[in-house]
């Protein structure tokens, strides 16, 4: 393959190279191969390839020599073979430490290539690395192609020893060509690309190793542990179905051949940025915080909160700890944010947005049904549009799970109003988790005490939402085959008994909504399902199919964050686990509720339709007009969605004329077929699947894909910890059940609320352990890519598509705009609220760190 082309006539045509050395942050050093190693496989000779002694050698000059190598790769003129002309290898030539365009920690190159007009235009190339350490190759640009002028070939990627590919790694120009349409002499080498991507389905990865294939979620246990670390393998049966994740090929469990060993997570390499992305750093405190925070903290944390202003002195007094804990996590770098450096010892954490303008509005019945439209869970709440409310739950299993909600207890809150008229007035809304905890309630209260909750709201005449009932309903004493054993709480005066219950109820559909929140409209909606689409697009989209550059900067490193949380937050004993309410049923539960998931309601159109929240209206702007007006995601959201799918649709338009072309595109096709079928096959035979037989099938299946890895993931991500950094208004966990009259349990209460609250929710340990995750995970990396941005101009050489790829940046501007307008109306009492936060999560861009708003290209923390 690295043969020699016959030039004549030759001229030279000038490169230039842009890498980074690997630990290029913390200046490791590149050692290249030891002096007379075997550099070439069996039977191949490279002339005059030696390596220098090993060692530490200057990263600037590491790569010179003989020691970084390209081939040129003619994408217009074929050998005998049929394929491209490959050029002779060339050497990195000199070393370009000031060039202007360069970014942080980049290295630029000046390479020179012989040519000649019997080669063509350059369409690829093939590189070589020699040393034995691995680098990022950034981009390559030729520079004066005789009738063509410059090439880009945008690259990010990893480049390890030669030998550790099977094939030559290649990269292709920013050119964008349908299956059909590629030129000749690079067809094969397209078709081989996805061939090396795809791999055979067999062997245990390797770190080096860039293959995608599909595997269950069957490592977040670890039988060999004991008991205690059994957990339920999900995707592959009825009984658990879930999305499929990257395989990783690992050893089977010595319990449990179903189960895989657990160990260090296997990413495609060009998913790890490794720690040439400040994101990593933020990903490095998780795994700090489950290895070495949480048994340090266990091991000091024994006292609780004594009151609300205790919980408040995390975020102005801080927590003191011991010197030698203290010691122990100082030195990780990603804590540093939420650690005082003045000698006092303490564990500080900033103050949540929630509290910063009032320390008390979160316990108003406003704020509480205001966060149903406009916090960190704002896609459950629907319309209420039957009375009594019934449940979905097999009853043959679960016995009568109807609610026992009436109507008398809620025209209580109805003013002059029935039940009928609210209903006939579309003025009740419902927030249900009933269905969803109920079948684990049994195996939940073991260690917690939780309910399963029902609450009814009421939209009043400033359209705001007033809570009016709660249902908390229990498994039946004598079991759960024979239905449930319910309460219903009903709003009371403030300073009394039924106020304090009334708070303490709201505290457990809060737990409800936090755990939901967590498992599945954050972490299955868009973590999950959004994975076996990038596996499917790396196995049959090549790099220039149009298709993989519309969504590939939708994928960034969400494939290395979901491998993150197999490791330290969904794992078996993990931060989820220990310390959210479903505990060693967390992740199981999110498979029961995948059973229901529906792709194309995952369209915010089809989703605010299905849940009864808004109506078709051509009149309406959207064509939708909402149930509830002032719903700042549904408003904020709906101009979002219109602009993701009009870029989408023109930008589709620019390579599919007609239906037949999607049709008979040989890439797309398999690519639908095995997301579907493989990717998410548990649910393969369900009848709305996009059938991706038209050009609008392709635009509606890309536009979910892009509204879910970015504004969906917005929107349920950045809020953590604004909102729920104050546990008192967020708690993921409920110890107590609603005391009862004549217990020591209901006296406390009546003498101490806040007490009796502080022992119903979330542990003082449990809390610190959730502050430091949620921190981590509503903080914006500096390197953030948001949407309508690209990390690189030269994203395509097709300027139409440049063309209408800025026409969306500046829509997103000016949606922007609307939304900072928006929030300043003070008629829309839902965008402000009580705690007087606007609702910014929808705002495109953001500065790095907590800033409740921004909305990047991908699922990327």
């Amino acid at each position: 393959m690295f043969g020699i082309l016959n030039t004549n006539k030759s001229q030279k045509i000038k490169g230039t190279v842009v890498l980074m050395p690997k630990n290029v942050l913390d200046f490791n050093a590149i050692t290249s191969i030891p002096k007379g190693s075997v550099l070439d496989a069996p039977g191949k000779i490279i002339g005059g390839v030696t390596g220098i002694v090993g060692g530490v050698v200057d990263t600037a000059t590491a790569f010179l020599g003989r020691n970084v190598s390209m081939q040129l790769i003619s994408a217009t003129k074929t050998d005998a073979g049929g394929k491209g002309q490959v050029g002779k290898e060339t050497f990195l030539s000199s070393h370009l430490p000031r060039l202007p365009t360069l970014g942080a920690r980049q290295d630029a190159f000046s390479i020179y290539f012989e040519y000649d007009a019997n080669f063509g235009i350059p369409g690829a190339f093939y590189i070589r690395n020699y040393t034995s350490a691995e680098f990022f190759l950034v981009s390559v640009t030729l520079e004066d192609i005789p009738n063509r002028g410059s090439v880009q070939f945008v690259c990010n990627s990893w480049i390890y020893n030669f030998r550790s590919y099977q094939k030559d790694r290649i990269f292709f120009t920013n050119d964008t060509y349908l299956p059909s349409q590629t030129p000749a002499a690079l067809s094969h080498f397209r078709k081989e690309e996805l061939l090396n991507l795809r791999g055979d389905g067999t062997g245990e990865r390797k770190v080096y190793d860039r293959i995608y294939d599909y595997d269950v979620y069957n490592d977040l246990g670890n039988p060999d542990y004991g008991d205690k670390f059994v957990r339920p393998v999900l995707g592959g049966s009825s009984t658990y179905p879930y999305p499929r994740r990257v395989r990783s090929g690992r050893k089977s469990t010595r319990k449990d051949p179903k189960s895989e060993k657990q160990g260090e997570i296997y990413v495609p390499r060009d998913e790890n940025f490794g720690h040439l992305k400040s994101s990593d750093f933020l990903m490095y405190g998780i795994k700090s915080i489950s290895q070495t925070v949480m048994p340090l903290l266990k091991s000091v944390i024994c006292d609780e909160f004594s009151s609300f202003d205790d919980v408040r002195g995390l975020y102005e007094g801080g927590i003191k700890l011991p010197t030698d804990i203290l010691s122990q996590i100082a030195p990780l770098p990603a804590l540093k944010e939420i650690l005082r450096t003045d000698g006092e010892q303490a564990l500080k954490f900033p103050p949540p947005h929630v509290i910063k303008v009032s320390k008390s509005a979160w316990m108003t019945d406003e704020e509480f049904g205001r966060e149903m439209v406009a916090g960190v869970n704002p896609c459950v709440i629907r319309l209420l549009q039957e009375f009594p409310l019934k449940s979905t739950l097999d009853t043959v299993v679960y016995g009568d799970q109807s609610s026992t909600i009436t109507k008398e207890q809620l025209e209580t809150n109805l003013g002059e109003l029935t039940v009928e008229q609210a209903l006939n007035e579309k003025r009740l809304f419902v927030l249900d988790y009933h269905d969803a905890f109920m079948p684990y309630l049994e195996r939940i209260n073991t260690r917690a005490k939780a309910y399963a909750t029902r609450t009814i709201l009421f939209l009043k005449d400033d359209g705001t939402l007033k809570p009016i009932a709660i249902e908390l309903s229990l498994p039946h004493s004598n079991g759960v085959q024979y239905g449930a054993e319910s309460k219903v709480i009903l709003p009371a005066e403030d300073g009394s008994v039924e106020s304090t219950i009334w708070l303490l109820a709201k505290a457990h559909v809060i737990v409800n909504d936090s755990c939901y929140h967590q498992l599945m409209s954050h972490w299955l909606n868009t973590h999950a399902v959004i994975e076996p689409f990038i596996i499917a697009t790396n196995r049959h989209l090549s790099v220039l199919h149009p298709i993989n550059k519309l969504l590939y900067p939708h994928f960034r490193d969400t494939i290395n964050i979901n491998g993150l949380a197999r490791q330290a937050l969904i794992n078996a004993d993990g931060i989820i686990e220990q310390t959210f309410l479903p505990g060693p049923n967390s992740v199981e539960i999110s498979s029961t509720v995948y059973k229901n998931w529906v792709f194309t309601d995952q369209a915010l159109p089809a989703d605010l339709i299905k849940r009864g929240l808004a109506v078709e209206d051509p009149s309406s702007p959207h064509g939708l007009r909402l149930a509830i007006e002032d719903y700042p995601y549904a408003v904020d959201g709906l101009e979002i969605w219109d602009a993701i799918k009009s870029w989408v649709q023109e930008y589709v338009s620019l390579y599919y004329p007609t239906d037949e072309a999607v049709q008979k595109d040989t890439e797309i096709q398999p690519w639908w077929k095995e997301a579907v079928e493989k990717g998410h096959g548990d649910l393969k035979d369900k009848p709305w699947w996009p059938k991706m037989q038209t050009v609008q099938d392709l635009v509606q299946s890309c536009s979910i894909i892009v509204w879910t890895a970015s504004a969906l993931h917005a929107a349920v991500n950045f809020g953590q910890y604004p909102y729920g950094g104050y546990i008192l208004n967020r708690p993921t966990h409920s110890r107590r059940f609603i005391p009862e009259k004549g217990t020591p349990e209901y006296d406390e209460m009546v003498k101490s609320p806040q007490k009796a609250y502080l022992k119903t929710i979330t542990s003082k340990y449990q809390t610190l352990i959730d502050l430091s995750v949620i921190e981590i995970l509503s903080r914006h990396a500096s390197d953030e890519v948001y949407l309508g941005e690209r990390d690189s101009k030269y994203w395509t050489s097709d300027s139409r598509a440049v063309q209408a790829f800025t026409k969306f940046g500046t829509k997103l501007a000016e949606i922007e705009g609307k939304i900072h307008s928006r929030n300043k109306d003070s008629s829309l009492k839902n965008r402000y609220g009580p705690v007087q936060l606007p609702y910014s999560l929808l705002v495109r861009t953001s500065k790095e760190g907590l800033t409740f708003k921004g909305i990047p290209n991908s699922i990327s923390i």
